[in-house]
């Protein structure tokens, strides 16, 4: 009898885990998720004029980049150059990216006041694509998001800006470098970049 409540209890907890992962890969999941992330950002943001301390650009960096997963985008961003390399260039090469990125979306913080309008989101599985219209005055701009369920929450893999995927952006850069000079010289320039940041 005790066998059978035990093998009961390891079923429903079984059930419980999967419909809690079920239900959290839904599209409004996905959209509460980044409508939550969008209203803390909008409120550190501020109007437009606002001067920002920097605890705050911390704070802003921080939540804007939170969801995104560099390595993923990284990997992308580099295509096959990815599994030549050694760990620990990898691991580098990666930590480098995350920061160049981090440090470019504090360029233009007016367009995190655009109003955003969620056209679409599609799930397949753990993978989704949310597409989003951002409109900032009369400027409307397509921003849209491949995502995964990764470890109990949804993370951003890449981002289109206007239809330009940003992983794809920065393939063409990269590959135009390694093509002509190699990965270490790439590698240098992005340790140089890094450090301005």
């Amino acid at each position: 009898m005790n066998m059978f409540k035990i093998g009961l209890r390891v079923i429903l907890l079984a059930l419980l885990v999967s419909t809690t992962a079920f239900a959290q890969q839904t599209p409004e999941e996905i959209r509460t998720m980044l409508e939550q992330r969008d209203d803390q950002i909008k409120q550190l943001v501020g109007p437009e004029g606002t001067d920002y301390t920097d605890e705050q650009r911390a704070k802003l960096k921080e939540i804007i980049n939170g969801v995104i997963n560099f390595e993923a985008m990284a990997k992308e961003a580099l295509d096959t150059t990815f599994d030549t390399i050694s760990t620990e260039k990898r691991t580098e090469f990666v930590d480098l990216f995350g920061t160049i990125v981090r440090d470019q979306s504090l360029n233009k913080l007016d367009i995190y006041r655009a109003t955003v309008t969620y056209q679409d989101i599609q799930v397949n599985g753990s993978q989704a694509r949310v597409e989003t219209l951002a409109q900032l005055e009369n400027i409307r701009t397509p921003v849209n998001y491949e995502m995964e369920f990764q470890n109990g929450e949804w993370v951003i893999v890449d981002m289109e800006i206007d239809d330009v995927s940003t992983a794809s952006s920065y393939n063409r850069q990269f590959q135009r470098i390694i093509n002509q000079r190699g990965f270490d010289p790439l590698l240098e320039s992005l340790r140089k970049r890094a450090a301005k940041a």
